[in-house]
């Protein structure tokens, strides 16, 4: 119920009963208020067919003045609610992303989280430190990088202006959450790469000059 801020659980077949015209019916089960105006809202595996309506996600929209204004783009509130039982439970409260649209809950279980990558899922790895350099075709240049604490496979490489940069970076290290990042601060160039993972960015080097290149996750005491 968007204007009035609230979360409404039904009982179907006593909504059939009441559009039917059984005045006894009563197909509003609970009411529950949220923060503010509901405008998107999400069922635990509502998305599949293993449905089971244990909990239900309200984005909603207008909660800006519950949090500081900390930027231009201002957080809204998500709000998460047990629906299974006949009284609904607020269970979680947090910020979100301005404007939500999308969310998915899916169980715990079917979660498999990966803390280190497979070199071999990435056909474009750098896979030693000797396939590092610069390749160039015509005006389109491939530089090949690997990152290991605490350095990168090239002190540093050289291109010309007007070339077509593809620059691919292969993370060699192997502990987990020994994360390596990528930065050329003058073109607007940062991304990171994790344990065994491979990144690429692709850019014209249209301003000569020297341009540092930085390691933007500390990865090691001589970072």
């Amino acid at each position: 119920l968007f204007v009035d801020s609230q979360i409404v659980k039904w009982n179907v077949e006593a909504a059939i009963k009441s559009y039917k015209g059984d005045k006894a019916a009563k197909p509003v089960v609970d009411r529950l208020d949220v923060h503010y105006q509901p405008g998107h809202g999400f069922t635990s595996m509502g998305e599949t067919k293993e449905s089971d309506g244990r909990y239900f996600i309200s984005d909603n929209k207008f909660s800006k003045d519950r949090f500081l204004p900390v930027g231009p783009l201002h957080a809204e509130t998500a709000q998460l609610i047990d629906i299974s039982g006949d009284k609904m439970k607020l269970v979680a409260d947090h910020s979100v992303y301005s404007e939500p649209h999308d969310s998915i809950i899916v169980r715990r279980d079917i979660i498999k989280t990966r803390q280190v990558y497979n070199l071999d899922e990435f056909p474009n790895a750098v896979m030693d430190p000797k396939d590092s350099g610069v390749f160039r075709n015509g005006k389109k240049v491939t530089v090949k990088l690997i990152s290991q604490a605490p350095a990168f496979s090239m002190r540093e490489f050289k291109v010309k202006k007007g070339d077509e940069i593809t620059l691919i970076l292969t993370n060699h290290d192997k502990v987990e959450g020994l994360t390596h990042g990528f930065g050329i601060p003058k073109y607007d160039i940062q991304f990171i790469v994790n344990p065994q993972e491979t990144k690429s960015v692709t850019f014209v080097a249209d301003k000569p000059g020297v341009y540092w290149c930085y390691c933007t996750n500390f990865c090691h005491a001589l970072h």
